[in-house]
């Protein structure tokens, strides 16, 4: 029983460390698909970024 608390922490430091690359991800293609001075990169963030946001939910 003495491993089941330590097997939940790893988990849910886990999980916030996945959340955590996540939304620095998300946020990334969002400046990109903002900034980038080319349209095609523009375009091509908004799809990575539409694809990211489909999946999350």
């Amino acid at each position: 029983m003495n491993t089941l608390p330590a097997l939940l922490a790893s988990g849910a430091a886990l999980a916030g460390i996945t959340r955590t690359v996540q939304t620095i991800a998300v946020l990334t293609l969002t400046a990109v698909s903002v900034l980038a001075r080319k349209p095609q990169r523009r375009r091509d963030a908004r799809r990575a970024l539409a694809l990211l946001l489909r999946r999350r939910f």
